[in-house]
């Protein structure tokens, strides 16, 4: 009897000690599988500012770049599963790359989505040298010039590649694929005209757009965007495959107890209605998602954006270079 009793003290203590480690005294891990500067980085220090705030605790934004985001998800599936050592990112690592690389861990079952916070679309940029004004000259000028012109993305495995992968393959050209681990190295590419042309987050695609550094082609969505209502989409030119948009939010490991993350999925959506969140998302290109949505219907959205994705690879024999 005596040997129960301290058992169950001793499972007590640990469920009490648990319970207590989402943020409590202990400072916050935000791992970003991405560089400095990217879409995904510029996403999670917004979050991280205001997070911290809000807990008066560290919250330690950890970037950890490469092999399609699989070295950021192994190295939170690596920490204690407690709520203070969390993925901050957009879907595609989860419901994107793991179709064409071998990621070393089961996105579907091994990750789970605790807040959804913010939504950003995919364009169709190029260099602003590049000879063409819009999405039709640029298409008529890698027709004129094959095997001359290729494309950038900001990791093999991404939306960013399977859109240059599907318009090769519906327009009948022979972009050459030239990936980057991110966005900031990619586009540094881009803008120096090494790389002529990109399919790139309208996060970091955005400001440089309005500073002229990359030219706006078209818009890789379902529908025109607001701030470029004249800029076409992909569906307009002929090519309604080529629509993308990730959702970004705050990821945990599968084996954190549900009330923890509970405790996160809460001080998450608290931060995002934040209207100083609400004025730094403005003008980054990310719109902020306000229809909060429970972790189930999450793990369901992210399921259906995995299996379209998985399609999309088979369809268009979507391969790594």
């Amino acid at each position: 009897m005596r040997r129960r009793i301290s058992a169950l003290t001793a499972a007590a203590a640990l469920l009490c000690a648990s319970s207590a480690m989402a943020f409590g005294d202990k400072p916050v891990k935000f791992i970003v599988p991405a560089p400095p500067g990217g879409t995904i980085d510029t996403f999670a220090r917004i979050l991280s500012d205001q997070l911290a705030q809000e807990i008066q605790q560290p919250v330690i934004v950890e970037n950890r770049p490469g092999a399609g985001g699989s070295i950021a998800v192994k190295h939170m599936l690596a920490q204690p599963a407690d709520g203070n050592t969390l993925l901050v990112t957009v879907t595609n690592i989860l419901t994107e790359v793991p179709h064409v690389l071998k990621v070393g861990f089961d996105p579907l079952q091994d990750v789970k989505p605790v807040a959804q916070m913010a939504r950003s679309v995919m364009l169709f940029i190029a260099s602003p040298q590049f000879p063409a004004k819009d999405a039709r000259e640029a298409l008529a000028y890698v027709k004129a010039n094959p095997g001359k012109i290729s494309f950038a993305s900001y990791s093999q495995g991404t939306a960013s590649q399977y859109a240059g992968a599907i318009l090769n393959k519906k327009a009948g050209l022979d972009m050459e694929h030239v990936a980057f681990p991110g966005s900031a190295p990619a586009l540094a590419q881009v803008m120096g005209n090494q790389i002529p042309l990109m399919f790139d987050g309208s996060v970091t695609s955005k400001p440089l757009i309005a500073a002229g550094k990359v030219k706006l082609l078209a818009v890789a969505y379902k529908s025109r965007l607001p701030d470029y209502p004249d800029v076409p989409t992909m569906a307009e030119l002929g090519y309604p495959e080529i629509d993308y948009s990730n959702w970004a939010g705050v990821f945990a490991s599968a084996k954190t107890p549900p009330p923890l993350m509970e405790k996160v999925y809460a001080a998450m959506t608290k931060v995002n209605a934040l209207p100083a969140v609400a004025k730094r998302y403005e003008g980054t290109g990310f719109e902020r998602v306000e229809e909060s949505r429970t972790r189930a219907q999450l793990e369901a959205d992210l399921r259906a954006e995995f299996e379209r994705n998985a399609d999309v690879v088979t369809t268009f024999n979507i391969q790594l270079n």
